[in-house]
């Protein structure tokens, strides 16, 4: 059984875990929860493993970290547990996502990281998780998003269904001009998967235009002749007259139509 060790460290004496699957700290509650702990100390120690001579590795607690180094407190609580690279990255994933702080760019971040280390699957990782395979694998997908996407997923800037969204669209011109249109017309889900809908319908294609020749000079002068003509008759004889004019591309075909 592992044996954990609660004592007091000297700040200076822990560093944060470059594999830290949370990449983007809130400044703003940093900055709170510094003032809460100048006011009532830290309540809840972080957890640390020893990385060589009297030098410790943040596996749990990095955002409590910060906030001790900006109220400049020099000691903090920890709980030392000696963990290899797979069990601190497990550990700091797990506590990440029970308390829902990862963005679901970062969480597919820590998910590939881990698949990457231990050469494990889709499914092995997800019972070590306790998900669905499908969870861990839609999840991985989001990495295929362009870099400004994943960051506004990171940032809060778009949900994880927006960018779930963005996944069909073929190529990431579309992906970032969709982006765009996301934050500066605020779009629910809803309303960006009507507009990629509409784009990845096919588009009827426009008629084509046929080609004619243009009507020669004389040929004019035939037809006014016998627009006047046709007119004349209709006054003259009272009679209803109807005329039809087609075309081909070699010739005109005007239709005399009279009542009898």
């Amino acid at each position: 059984m592992r044996k954990d060790t609660y004592k007091f460290l000297d700040l200076n004496l822990i560093e944060p875990n470059k594999e830290q699957p949370r990449t983007h700290f809130e400044e703003e509650k940093i900055q709170e929860l510094a003032e809460s702990i100048q006011k009532n100390g830290l309540l809840q120690p972080i957890v640390v493993r020893p990385i060589g001579f009297r030098k410790y590795q943040i596996v749990v607690g990095e955002r409590r970290y910060r906030a001790c180094k900006l109220s400049g407190i020099k000691e903090i609580p920890v709980i030392i547990q000696k963990l290899n690279d797979q069990e601190t990255a497990n550990a700091a994933l797990v506590e990440n996502i029970q308390r829902e702080n990862l963005s679901a760019i970062e969480e597919a971040l820590a998910y590939q990281q881990i698949l990457d280390a231990q050469n494990i699957t889709q499914s092995e990782l997800a019972q070590q998780m306790g998900k669905k395979q499908s969870t861990i694998a839609n999840k991985l997908r989001l990495l295929q998003l362009p870099i400004t996407v994943q960051e506004a997923v990171k940032e809060r800037k778009i949900t994880e269904r927006h960018a779930r969204a963005l996944l069909k669209l073929s190529n990431t011109a579309e992906q970032n001009n969709m982006l765009r249109s996301i934050e500066a017309n605020n779009l629910t889900v809803e309303e960006t998967e009507k507009r990629i809908k509409a784009m990845l319908e096919p588009k009827a294609p426009k008629p084509k235009k046929g080609k004619t020749k243009a009507f020669s000079r004389n040929v004019k002068i035939v037809l006014n002749t016998f627009k006047q003509a046709i007119d004349m008759a209709e006054k003259t004889v009272g009679s209803d007259i109807n005329s039809e004019q087609t075309e081909t591309d070699d010739e005109v075909i005007l239709t005399i139509h009279i009542k009898k």
